[in-house]
Protein backbone atom coordinates (compact mmCIF):
# COMPACT_ATOMS: atom_id res chain seq x y z
CA UNK A 1 0.00 0.00 0.00
CA UNK A 2 1.25 3.39 -0.33
CA UNK A 3 -0.13 6.88 -0.70
CA UNK A 4 -0.02 9.14 -4.69
CA UNK A 5 -0.68 12.77 -3.73
CA UNK A 6 -2.18 12.48 -0.34
CA UNK A 7 -5.18 10.34 -1.62
CA UNK A 8 -5.11 6.59 -0.40
CA UNK A 9 -4.05 4.51 -3.21
CA UNK A 10 -4.33 0.71 -3.38
CA UNK A 11 -1.33 -1.46 -5.54
CA UNK A 12 -3.44 -4.03 -7.06
CA UNK A 13 -3.65 -7.04 -8.46
CA UNK A 14 -6.03 -9.22 -10.91
CA UNK A 15 -7.97 -11.54 -8.68
CA UNK A 16 -10.28 -14.30 -10.23
CA UNK A 17 -13.22 -14.71 -9.74
CA UNK A 18 -14.27 -16.97 -6.66
CA UNK A 19 -16.95 -19.76 -6.41
CA UNK A 20 -18.96 -17.07 -4.10
CA UNK A 21 -18.71 -14.45 -7.05
CA UNK A 22 -19.96 -17.36 -8.88
CA UNK A 23 -23.00 -17.74 -6.91
CA UNK A 24 -24.00 -14.11 -6.23
CA UNK A 25 -24.00 -14.40 -10.81
CA UNK A 26 -26.37 -17.04 -10.95
CA UNK A 27 -28.88 -15.79 -8.43
CA UNK A 28 -28.68 -12.07 -10.05
CA UNK A 29 -29.42 -13.86 -13.19
CA UNK A 30 -32.06 -16.08 -12.03
CA UNK A 31 -33.81 -12.92 -10.15
CA UNK A 32 -33.09 -10.89 -13.88
CA UNK A 33 -34.70 -13.61 -15.82
CA UNK A 34 -37.52 -13.85 -13.38
CA UNK A 35 -38.20 -9.97 -13.77
CA UNK A 36 -38.26 -9.87 -17.63
CA UNK A 37 -41.13 -12.71 -17.43
CA UNK A 38 -42.81 -10.20 -15.11
CA UNK A 39 -42.04 -7.28 -17.22
CA UNK A 40 -39.71 -5.50 -14.50
CA UNK A 41 -36.36 -4.12 -15.32
CA UNK A 42 -32.75 -5.64 -13.63
CA UNK A 43 -33.14 -2.36 -11.17
CA UNK A 44 -36.51 -2.86 -10.12
CA UNK A 45 -35.10 -6.56 -8.38
CA UNK A 46 -31.96 -4.64 -6.87
CA UNK A 47 -29.69 -1.33 -7.31
CA UNK A 48 -26.46 -2.09 -9.31
CA UNK A 49 -24.20 0.43 -8.93
CA UNK A 50 -22.54 2.22 -12.09
CA UNK A 51 -19.76 3.42 -13.15
CA UNK A 52 -19.83 5.65 -16.52
CA UNK A 53 -16.48 6.40 -18.09
CA UNK A 54 -16.88 9.18 -20.85
CA UNK A 55 -13.31 9.47 -22.71
CA UNK A 56 -12.70 12.35 -24.83
CA UNK A 57 -12.19 12.54 -28.69
CA UNK A 58 -11.17 8.98 -29.00
CA UNK A 59 -13.15 7.53 -32.59
CA UNK A 60 -13.96 3.95 -32.49
CA UNK A 61 -11.70 2.91 -35.47
CA UNK A 62 -8.64 3.17 -32.17
CA UNK A 63 -9.67 0.41 -30.41
CA UNK A 64 -8.88 -3.36 -31.33
CA UNK A 65 -12.42 -4.51 -30.76
CA UNK A 66 -13.64 -2.72 -33.79
CA UNK A 67 -10.96 -4.20 -36.05
CA UNK A 68 -10.39 -1.13 -37.98
CA UNK A 69 -7.60 -1.53 -40.86
CA UNK A 70 -6.68 2.32 -40.24
CA UNK A 71 -6.17 4.46 -36.98
CA UNK A 72 -4.65 7.44 -35.69
CA UNK A 73 -0.93 8.50 -35.72
CA UNK A 74 1.13 11.52 -35.50
CA UNK A 75 -1.10 14.55 -34.75
CA UNK A 76 -4.30 12.52 -35.61
CA UNK A 77 -3.28 11.63 -39.56
CA UNK A 78 -4.76 8.00 -40.43
CA UNK A 79 -2.51 5.10 -40.23
CA UNK A 80 -1.77 1.54 -40.77
CA UNK A 81 1.08 1.00 -38.26
CA UNK A 82 1.14 -1.72 -35.84
CA UNK A 83 2.75 0.41 -33.28
CA UNK A 84 0.46 2.97 -33.27
CA UNK A 85 -2.27 0.74 -32.58
CA UNK A 86 -3.40 0.63 -29.01
CA UNK A 87 -2.91 -2.28 -27.00
CA UNK A 88 -6.05 -2.80 -24.86
CA UNK A 89 -6.13 -6.62 -23.53
CA UNK A 90 -8.82 -5.56 -20.48
CA UNK A 91 -11.35 -3.48 -22.96
CA UNK A 92 -11.32 -6.58 -25.37
CA UNK A 93 -11.92 -8.84 -22.75
CA UNK A 94 -14.70 -7.22 -21.54
CA UNK A 95 -16.41 -6.31 -24.47
CA UNK A 96 -16.27 -9.66 -25.44
CA UNK A 97 -17.69 -10.65 -22.03
CA UNK A 98 -20.13 -8.10 -22.15
CA UNK A 99 -20.98 -6.34 -25.12
CA UNK A 100 -20.20 -3.66 -27.31
CA UNK A 101 -22.11 -1.68 -30.20
CA UNK A 102 -20.97 -1.50 -33.67
CA UNK A 103 -22.16 1.78 -34.58
CA UNK A 104 -22.68 4.53 -31.51
CA UNK A 105 -22.96 8.35 -32.33
CA UNK A 106 -22.10 11.68 -30.43
CA UNK A 107 -22.52 14.60 -31.96
CA UNK A 108 -19.45 15.90 -33.99
CA UNK A 109 -17.69 18.03 -30.78
CA UNK A 110 -17.30 17.87 -26.82
CA UNK A 111 -19.67 20.33 -25.51
CA UNK A 112 -23.03 19.34 -27.57
CA UNK A 113 -22.07 15.70 -27.37
CA UNK A 114 -22.19 16.38 -23.36
CA UNK A 115 -25.55 17.55 -23.49
CA UNK A 116 -26.54 14.53 -25.18
CA UNK A 117 -24.89 12.41 -22.91
CA UNK A 118 -26.29 14.14 -19.94
CA UNK A 119 -29.97 14.82 -20.78
CA UNK A 120 -30.45 12.08 -23.46
CA UNK A 121 -31.57 14.85 -25.45
CA UNK A 122 -30.59 16.27 -28.84
CA UNK A 123 -29.99 20.41 -29.59
CA UNK A 124 -33.29 20.72 -30.73
CA UNK A 125 -34.05 20.63 -26.69
CA UNK A 126 -30.98 21.48 -24.76
CA UNK A 127 -29.89 24.45 -27.26
CA UNK A 128 -26.45 23.20 -27.41
CA UNK A 129 -25.88 23.58 -30.99
CA UNK A 130 -21.96 23.71 -31.00
CA UNK A 131 -18.97 24.58 -28.81
CA UNK A 132 -19.30 28.40 -28.26
CA UNK A 133 -22.87 28.24 -30.17
CA UNK A 134 -25.59 27.95 -27.42
CA UNK A 135 -28.54 29.20 -27.28
CA UNK A 136 -29.49 32.58 -25.98
CA UNK A 137 -31.98 33.94 -22.84
CA UNK A 138 -32.66 37.34 -21.69
CA UNK A 139 -31.21 37.86 -18.45
CA UNK A 140 -32.05 41.87 -16.91
CA UNK A 141 -30.65 43.47 -19.98
CA UNK A 142 -28.19 41.51 -21.45
CA UNK A 143 -28.80 38.17 -23.40
CA UNK A 144 -26.58 34.87 -22.45
CA UNK A 145 -25.89 31.43 -22.79
CA UNK A 146 -28.66 29.13 -21.92
CA UNK A 147 -27.45 26.58 -19.23
CA UNK A 148 -27.87 23.23 -19.43
CA UNK A 149 -30.28 22.50 -16.49
CA UNK A 150 -32.46 25.48 -17.60
CA UNK A 151 -33.33 23.54 -20.72
CA UNK A 152 -32.89 20.15 -19.44
CA UNK A 153 -33.65 20.07 -15.52
CA UNK A 154 -33.81 15.96 -15.47
CA UNK A 155 -30.50 14.24 -16.18
CA UNK A 156 -28.07 12.07 -15.47
CA UNK A 157 -27.64 13.13 -12.02
CA UNK A 158 -30.89 13.67 -11.36
CA UNK A 159 -31.87 10.27 -11.90
CA UNK A 160 -29.08 8.76 -9.60
CA UNK A 161 -30.38 11.36 -6.81
CA UNK A 162 -34.04 10.06 -7.32
CA UNK A 163 -33.15 6.51 -7.12
CA UNK A 164 -31.24 6.98 -3.65
CA UNK A 165 -27.94 6.78 -5.46
CA UNK A 166 -24.73 8.80 -4.33
CA UNK A 167 -23.21 10.29 -7.00
CA UNK A 168 -19.57 11.88 -8.11
CA UNK A 169 -18.68 13.46 -11.49
CA UNK A 170 -15.16 13.74 -11.46
CA UNK A 171 -13.01 14.69 -15.05
CA UNK A 172 -13.25 17.34 -17.25
CA UNK A 173 -17.34 19.42 -17.19
CA UNK A 174 -17.16 21.32 -20.24
CA UNK A 175 -20.31 23.21 -18.77
CA UNK A 176 -18.61 26.05 -19.82
CA UNK A 177 -20.36 29.37 -18.79
CA UNK A 178 -22.36 27.45 -15.61
CA UNK A 179 -19.72 27.89 -12.56
CA UNK A 180 -22.53 26.53 -10.52
CA UNK A 181 -22.32 22.84 -11.08
CA UNK A 182 -24.80 22.16 -7.75
CA UNK A 183 -27.56 21.89 -10.28
CA UNK A 184 -26.66 19.63 -11.96
CA UNK A 185 -27.65 16.63 -9.40
CA UNK A 186 -24.43 15.47 -8.25
CA UNK A 187 -23.64 14.78 -4.53
CA UNK A 188 -19.18 15.28 -5.16
CA UNK A 189 -17.53 16.30 -7.77
CA UNK A 190 -13.96 16.35 -8.89
CA UNK A 191 -13.19 18.87 -11.23
CA UNK A 192 -10.25 18.38 -13.50
CA UNK A 193 -9.69 21.38 -14.61
CA UNK A 194 -11.24 23.59 -12.25
CA UNK A 195 -14.64 25.22 -12.65
CA UNK A 196 -12.94 28.87 -12.45
CA UNK A 197 -11.31 28.68 -16.54
CA UNK A 198 -8.92 29.73 -16.87
CA UNK A 199 -7.89 30.83 -13.50
CA UNK A 200 -4.88 28.82 -12.11
CA UNK A 201 -4.75 27.06 -8.77
CA UNK A 202 -1.95 28.44 -6.59
CA UNK A 203 -0.83 24.90 -6.42
CA UNK A 204 0.62 24.59 -10.21
CA UNK A 205 2.55 26.82 -12.42
CA UNK A 206 1.32 24.51 -15.52
CA UNK A 207 -0.91 26.52 -17.97
CA UNK A 208 -1.47 28.53 -20.85
CA UNK A 209 -2.35 32.14 -21.05
CA UNK A 210 -3.02 35.00 -22.47
CA UNK A 211 -1.32 38.52 -22.62
CA UNK A 212 -1.81 41.48 -24.18
CA UNK A 213 1.68 42.55 -25.63
CA UNK A 214 1.98 46.07 -27.56
CA UNK A 215 -1.86 45.87 -28.23
CA UNK A 216 -1.42 41.63 -29.61
CA UNK A 217 -3.10 38.99 -27.75
CA UNK A 218 -0.15 36.34 -27.15
CA UNK A 219 -0.40 32.69 -25.80
CA UNK A 220 2.30 31.95 -23.35
CA UNK A 221 3.47 29.07 -21.65
CA UNK A 222 2.76 30.15 -17.71
CA UNK A 223 5.12 27.67 -16.33
CA UNK A 224 8.63 28.93 -18.58
CA UNK A 225 6.57 32.17 -19.68
CA UNK A 226 7.46 30.93 -22.97
CA UNK A 227 5.38 32.76 -25.83
CA UNK A 228 3.54 29.95 -28.13
CA UNK A 229 3.29 30.83 -31.60
CA UNK A 230 1.88 27.56 -32.60
CA UNK A 231 -0.47 26.98 -29.86
CA UNK A 232 -3.89 27.98 -30.28
CA UNK A 233 -6.08 28.04 -27.15
CA UNK A 234 -5.38 29.18 -23.38
CA UNK A 235 -5.93 25.85 -20.91
CA UNK A 236 -5.63 24.78 -17.39
CA UNK A 237 -3.09 21.70 -16.92
CA UNK A 238 -5.37 18.47 -16.59
CA UNK A 239 -2.65 15.72 -17.07
CA UNK A 240 0.49 16.50 -15.34
CA UNK A 241 0.80 18.50 -12.08
CA UNK A 242 -3.42 19.55 -12.73
CA UNK A 243 -5.57 22.02 -11.15
CA UNK A 244 -7.99 20.48 -9.65
CA UNK A 245 -11.20 21.40 -7.28
CA UNK A 246 -13.16 19.77 -5.28
CA UNK A 247 -17.32 20.10 -4.82
CA UNK A 248 -18.82 19.12 -1.63
CA UNK A 249 -15.59 16.55 -0.74
CA UNK A 250 -16.43 15.64 3.04
CA UNK A 251 -12.87 16.63 4.13
CA UNK A 252 -13.18 19.98 2.67
CA UNK A 253 -14.09 23.27 4.60
CA UNK A 254 -15.86 24.65 1.51
CA UNK A 255 -18.34 23.58 -1.23
CA UNK A 256 -15.93 24.37 -3.93
CA UNK A 257 -12.57 23.69 -2.59
CA UNK A 258 -8.84 23.79 -4.53
CA UNK A 259 -6.97 20.24 -4.15
CA UNK A 260 -4.62 19.94 -2.42
CA UNK A 261 -5.98 20.92 0.44
CA UNK A 262 -3.75 19.25 3.44
CA UNK A 263 -0.52 19.21 4.45
CA UNK A 264 -0.16 15.85 3.30
CA UNK A 265 -1.11 15.99 -0.17
CA UNK A 266 0.76 20.00 -0.83
CA UNK A 267 3.62 18.43 0.23
CA UNK A 268 3.12 15.18 -2.24
CA UNK A 269 1.93 17.29 -5.11
CA UNK A 270 3.94 18.38 -7.90
CA UNK A 271 5.47 17.65 -11.57
CA UNK A 272 4.75 14.23 -10.79
CA UNK A 273 1.15 14.20 -9.95
CA UNK A 274 -0.61 13.01 -13.02
CA UNK A 275 -3.85 13.94 -13.44
CA UNK A 276 -6.00 10.64 -14.54
CA UNK A 277 -4.45 8.90 -11.29
CA UNK A 278 -5.50 11.42 -8.90
CA UNK A 279 -8.79 11.31 -10.49
CA UNK A 280 -9.03 7.43 -10.04
CA UNK A 281 -7.59 8.10 -6.62
CA UNK A 282 -10.79 10.34 -5.54
CA UNK A 283 -13.02 7.76 -7.62
CA UNK A 284 -11.85 4.38 -5.33
CA UNK A 285 -12.03 6.77 -1.68
CA UNK A 286 -16.03 7.31 -3.17
CA UNK A 287 -16.80 4.25 -3.69
CA UNK A 288 -15.51 3.07 -0.54
CA UNK A 289 -17.18 5.26 1.39
CA UNK A 290 -21.02 4.14 -0.04
CA UNK A 291 -20.17 0.52 0.13
CA UNK A 292 -19.07 1.20 3.65
CA UNK A 293 -22.52 3.10 3.93
CA UNK A 294 -24.22 0.55 2.24
CA UNK A 295 -25.55 2.80 -0.41
CA UNK A 296 -25.50 2.41 -4.17
CA UNK A 297 -23.30 4.70 -6.26
CA UNK A 298 -22.91 6.64 -10.05
CA UNK A 299 -19.12 7.33 -10.95
CA UNK A 300 -19.60 9.98 -13.94
CA UNK A 301 -16.03 9.49 -15.31
CA UNK A 302 -15.31 12.26 -17.68
CA UNK A 303 -11.40 11.66 -18.24
CA UNK A 304 -9.26 13.73 -20.31
CA UNK A 305 -7.64 11.12 -21.61
CA UNK A 306 -7.72 10.81 -25.37
CA UNK A 307 -8.06 15.32 -25.48
CA UNK A 308 -4.89 17.13 -26.96
CA UNK A 309 -2.87 19.77 -24.71
CA UNK A 310 -0.32 21.62 -24.38
CA UNK A 311 3.06 18.85 -23.97
CA UNK A 312 4.93 21.22 -20.10
CA UNK A 313 6.99 18.48 -19.93
CA UNK A 314 8.53 18.79 -23.90
CA UNK A 315 7.41 22.05 -24.61
CA UNK A 316 8.70 21.60 -28.19
CA UNK A 317 6.51 18.45 -28.83
CA UNK A 318 4.54 18.40 -32.37
CA UNK A 319 1.98 16.07 -31.71
CA UNK A 320 -0.98 16.20 -29.99
CA UNK A 321 -1.33 14.02 -26.42
CA UNK A 322 1.74 14.73 -23.89
CA UNK A 323 2.71 11.49 -22.79
CA UNK A 324 1.67 9.34 -19.74
CA UNK A 325 3.01 6.95 -16.92
CA UNK A 326 4.71 3.64 -18.33
CA UNK A 327 2.65 0.81 -17.60
CA UNK A 328 3.16 -2.90 -18.94
CA UNK A 329 0.82 -5.43 -19.81
CA UNK A 330 2.62 -9.00 -18.91
CA UNK A 331 -0.07 -11.15 -20.04
CA UNK A 332 -2.26 -11.40 -16.74
CA UNK A 333 -1.81 -7.63 -14.95
CA UNK A 334 -0.50 -3.98 -15.28
CA UNK A 335 2.80 -2.55 -14.04
CA UNK A 336 3.00 1.10 -13.80
CA UNK A 337 6.27 2.53 -13.77
CA UNK A 338 6.63 5.90 -11.04
CA UNK A 339 6.93 8.86 -12.71
CA UNK A 340 10.57 10.46 -11.85
CA UNK A 341 10.22 14.01 -13.47
CA UNK A 342 12.85 16.39 -12.67
CA UNK A 343 13.62 19.84 -13.33
CA UNK A 344 11.69 22.91 -13.91
CA UNK A 345 10.48 26.01 -16.06
CA UNK A 346 9.69 24.10 -19.13
CA UNK A 347 13.72 22.08 -18.85
CA UNK A 348 12.59 18.94 -17.56
CA UNK A 349 13.69 15.28 -17.98
CA UNK A 350 11.83 12.40 -18.28
CA UNK A 351 14.01 9.45 -16.68
CA UNK A 352 12.62 7.06 -18.74
CA UNK A 353 9.22 6.79 -16.45
CA UNK A 354 6.74 8.75 -19.32
CA UNK A 355 5.68 7.24 -22.33
CA UNK A 356 6.46 9.04 -26.19
CA UNK A 357 3.17 11.30 -27.41
CA UNK A 358 0.51 9.85 -28.86
CA UNK A 359 -3.07 9.04 -28.95
CA UNK A 360 -2.29 5.22 -28.55
CA UNK A 361 -0.74 5.85 -25.06
CA UNK A 362 -3.56 7.93 -23.88
CA UNK A 363 -6.27 4.65 -24.84
CA UNK A 364 -3.48 2.13 -23.29
CA UNK A 365 -3.61 4.25 -20.38
CA UNK A 366 -7.57 4.19 -20.01
CA UNK A 367 -7.34 0.19 -20.21
CA UNK A 368 -5.09 0.63 -17.47
CA UNK A 369 -7.30 2.62 -15.31
CA UNK A 370 -10.28 -0.04 -16.43
CA UNK A 371 -8.33 -2.99 -15.21
CA UNK A 372 -7.97 -0.99 -11.98
CA UNK A 373 -11.47 -0.33 -12.01
CA UNK A 374 -12.49 -4.08 -12.03
CA UNK A 375 -9.54 -4.48 -9.75
CA UNK A 376 -11.59 -2.56 -6.97
CA UNK A 377 -14.65 -3.82 -7.24
CA UNK A 378 -13.46 -7.23 -6.86
CA UNK A 379 -11.34 -6.26 -3.99
CA UNK A 380 -14.53 -4.67 -2.75
CA UNK A 381 -17.14 -7.62 -3.60
CA UNK A 382 -19.29 -5.84 -5.58
CA UNK A 383 -17.78 -6.96 -8.96
CA UNK A 384 -21.50 -8.32 -9.64
CA UNK A 385 -23.44 -5.77 -8.40
CA UNK A 386 -21.67 -3.23 -10.88
CA UNK A 387 -21.92 -2.15 -14.52
CA UNK A 388 -19.34 -0.59 -16.36
CA UNK A 389 -20.42 1.77 -19.45
CA UNK A 390 -17.57 3.13 -21.85
CA UNK A 391 -18.01 5.76 -24.57
CA UNK A 392 -16.38 8.90 -26.06
CA UNK A 393 -17.76 12.28 -26.64
CA UNK A 394 -16.73 12.26 -30.66
CA UNK A 395 -13.82 11.32 -33.20
CA UNK A 396 -9.95 11.56 -32.33
CA UNK A 397 -8.52 15.19 -33.47
CA UNK A 398 -6.93 15.62 -36.36
CA UNK A 399 -9.23 12.64 -38.14
CA UNK A 400 -12.78 12.96 -36.48
CA UNK A 401 -13.44 15.81 -33.88
CA UNK A 402 -15.41 18.80 -35.52
CA UNK A 403 -15.75 16.72 -38.70
CA UNK A 404 -19.22 16.14 -40.18
CA UNK A 405 -17.90 14.06 -43.33
CA UNK A 406 -19.73 11.00 -42.90
CA UNK A 407 -19.35 9.61 -39.48
CA UNK A 408 -15.68 10.23 -38.95
CA UNK A 409 -16.92 13.09 -36.09
CA UNK A 410 -19.57 10.69 -34.52
CA UNK A 411 -18.76 7.17 -34.69
CA UNK A 412 -17.48 6.56 -31.28
CA UNK A 413 -17.03 3.20 -29.14
CA UNK A 414 -19.45 1.67 -26.85
CA UNK A 415 -19.26 -1.00 -24.42
CA UNK A 416 -21.13 -2.11 -21.55
CA UNK A 417 -20.35 -4.98 -19.02
CA UNK A 418 -22.67 -6.20 -15.99
CA UNK A 419 -21.37 -9.53 -15.51
CA UNK A 420 -24.30 -9.89 -12.75
CA UNK A 421 -26.63 -9.02 -15.01
CA UNK A 422 -26.00 -12.06 -17.21
CA UNK A 423 -27.37 -9.85 -20.32
CA UNK A 424 -29.31 -11.96 -23.27
CA UNK A 425 -26.61 -10.44 -25.34
CA UNK A 426 -22.60 -10.71 -25.53
CA UNK A 427 -19.46 -9.66 -27.96
CA UNK A 428 -20.49 -7.28 -31.04
CA UNK A 429 -23.91 -6.07 -31.55
CA UNK A 430 -24.59 -5.08 -35.34
CA UNK A 431 -26.89 -2.32 -34.05
CA UNK A 432 -26.92 1.51 -34.23
CA UNK A 433 -26.72 3.59 -30.88
CA UNK A 434 -26.63 6.90 -29.87
CA UNK A 435 -25.36 8.34 -26.48
CA UNK A 436 -28.27 9.91 -25.92
CA UNK A 437 -29.70 6.13 -25.07
CA UNK A 438 -26.99 6.12 -21.98
CA UNK A 439 -29.42 8.56 -20.07
CA UNK A 440 -32.70 6.30 -20.55
CA UNK A 441 -30.83 3.55 -20.15
CA UNK A 442 -29.74 4.42 -16.53
CA UNK A 443 -33.14 5.38 -15.60
CA UNK A 444 -34.20 1.73 -16.60
CA UNK A 445 -31.04 0.22 -14.78
CA UNK A 446 -31.75 1.77 -11.43
CA UNK A 447 -35.42 1.68 -11.41
CA UNK A 448 -36.64 5.75 -11.68
CA UNK A 449 -39.53 6.88 -14.70
CA UNK A 450 -39.02 9.36 -16.71
CA UNK A 451 -42.32 11.24 -16.99
CA UNK A 452 -44.22 10.67 -20.10
CA UNK A 453 -44.29 14.72 -20.99
CA UNK A 454 -40.42 14.91 -19.87
CA UNK A 455 -39.11 14.79 -24.44
CA UNK A 456 -36.32 12.32 -24.33
CA UNK A 457 -34.94 11.41 -27.67
CA UNK A 458 -32.61 9.02 -26.28
CA UNK A 459 -33.89 5.07 -26.33
CA UNK A 460 -33.00 2.76 -23.30
CA UNK A 461 -30.92 -0.09 -24.48
CA UNK A 462 -31.56 -1.92 -21.36
CA UNK A 463 -34.95 -3.53 -23.04
CA UNK A 464 -32.53 -4.90 -26.13
CA UNK A 465 -29.91 -6.10 -23.96
CA UNK A 466 -31.56 -7.95 -21.42
CA UNK A 467 -34.49 -9.97 -23.46
CA UNK A 468 -34.64 -11.38 -26.86
CA UNK A 469 -35.15 -7.73 -28.61
CA UNK A 470 -32.69 -7.97 -32.25
CA UNK A 471 -33.38 -4.74 -32.88
CA UNK A 472 -32.22 -1.54 -30.93
CA UNK A 473 -32.69 1.55 -33.34
CA UNK A 474 -34.17 2.36 -36.60
CA UNK A 475 -31.90 5.71 -36.46
CA UNK A 476 -29.43 7.66 -35.28
CA UNK A 477 -28.87 11.18 -35.43
CA UNK A 478 -26.42 13.92 -34.96
CA UNK A 479 -25.70 17.90 -35.55
CA UNK A 480 -23.53 20.17 -35.56
CA UNK A 481 -24.60 23.68 -35.48
CA UNK A 482 -26.99 24.07 -38.34
CA UNK A 483 -25.48 20.93 -40.09
CA UNK A 484 -27.58 17.63 -39.47
CA UNK A 485 -26.16 14.11 -39.92
CA UNK A 486 -28.76 10.96 -39.68
CA UNK A 487 -28.17 7.27 -40.68
CA UNK A 488 -30.48 4.08 -40.52
CA UNK A 489 -28.99 0.29 -41.28
CA UNK A 490 -28.96 0.53 -44.93
CA UNK A 491 -28.11 4.38 -45.84
CA UNK A 492 -26.34 7.99 -43.94
CA UNK A 493 -26.88 11.44 -44.88
CA UNK A 494 -23.70 13.44 -43.46
CA UNK A 495 -22.92 17.09 -42.80
CA UNK A 496 -22.49 17.77 -46.53
CA UNK A 497 -26.39 16.63 -47.40
CA UNK A 498 -24.05 13.62 -49.28
CA UNK A 499 -26.34 10.18 -48.86
CA UNK A 500 -23.86 7.08 -48.16
CA UNK A 501 -24.87 3.49 -48.22
CA UNK A 502 -23.98 2.03 -44.95
CA UNK A 503 -25.40 -1.75 -45.80
CA UNK A 504 -21.95 -2.73 -45.09
CA UNK A 505 -19.00 -1.95 -42.65
CA UNK A 506 -15.75 -1.37 -44.69
CA UNK A 507 -12.60 -2.17 -43.42
CA UNK A 508 -11.72 0.89 -42.47
CA UNK A 509 -14.78 1.94 -40.69
CA UNK A 510 -14.86 4.98 -43.14
CA UNK A 511 -15.06 4.20 -46.82
CA UNK A 512 -18.51 3.60 -47.50
CA UNK A 513 -19.99 4.11 -50.94
CA UNK A 514 -21.43 7.21 -51.86
CA UNK A 515 -24.81 7.15 -53.41
CA UNK A 516 -24.72 9.03 -56.88
CA UNK A 517 -27.87 6.46 -58.17
CA UNK A 518 -31.05 6.25 -56.05
CA UNK A 519 -31.89 4.01 -58.87
CA UNK A 520 -28.63 1.55 -58.18
CA UNK A 521 -29.69 0.68 -54.92
CA UNK A 522 -32.05 -1.86 -53.90
CA UNK A 523 -35.94 -0.25 -52.62
CA UNK A 524 -35.19 -1.02 -49.01
CA UNK A 525 -32.40 1.56 -49.57
CA UNK A 526 -34.79 4.12 -50.87
CA UNK A 527 -37.45 3.44 -48.17
CA UNK A 528 -35.13 4.09 -45.69
CA UNK A 529 -33.79 7.04 -47.23
CA UNK A 530 -37.91 8.64 -47.12
CA UNK A 531 -38.04 7.26 -43.28
CA UNK A 532 -34.92 9.24 -42.56
CA UNK A 533 -36.00 12.65 -44.34
CA UNK A 534 -39.47 12.40 -42.81
CA UNK A 535 -37.53 12.83 -39.29
CA UNK A 536 -35.48 15.26 -39.86
CA UNK A 537 -38.21 18.81 -39.86
CA UNK A 538 -38.35 18.00 -36.17
CA UNK A 539 -34.98 18.39 -35.71
CA UNK A 540 -33.69 20.43 -38.09
CA UNK A 541 -34.51 23.77 -36.27
CA UNK A 542 -31.36 25.59 -35.64
CA UNK A 543 -32.35 28.49 -37.72
CA UNK A 544 -36.42 28.46 -36.31
CA UNK A 545 -35.51 27.72 -32.99
CA UNK A 546 -32.41 28.60 -32.21
CA UNK A 547 -33.02 30.12 -28.43
CA UNK A 548 -34.59 28.23 -25.74
CA UNK A 549 -38.44 29.24 -24.49
CA UNK A 550 -37.79 29.43 -20.71
CA UNK A 551 -41.33 29.87 -18.98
Amino acid sequence: MRFLNGVYKYSLVLLASSAIGYLVACTSQTKVENAAVRGQSASQINKPNVILIFADDISAREFEIYKSSKWSGFRGETVNDPDKLAKTPVLNQIAEQGIYVQNTWAATVCSPSRAMMMTGQYASEHKWWHNKDYGQIKEGNKMRSVRLYETSPLQIGHIAKKAGYKSIWVGKTQMGHSTDHAPYGFDEGVFTPGINYPELSPHTSFGVLAKKINGKRVLYNNDSGDALKEWGYVQQPWYWMPNVQLMNHPNAKSSLEYWPNTKESIKNFGVNSYGPDIELDFIFDFMERQHKANTPFFVYHTTHLGHDAFDYLNPESKDKWPGTPKIKWDGKQYHRTEPNITGSKGNYELNGSVTESGIDTHIEYLDYQIWQYLNKLKEMGIENDTILIFTADNGTSGYGKHVHHKQRGTHVPLVIYAPGAKMTKQGKQPIIASIADIMPTLADITGVNIPNDYPVDGVSLWPYLTTNKNKHRDWIYAYKKDLTLIRGHKVMKDGDDVWWDVSQMPDDLDSFSKIMDWSAVSEAHRSERDKLKSVLPKYDIYHTEHDPVIK
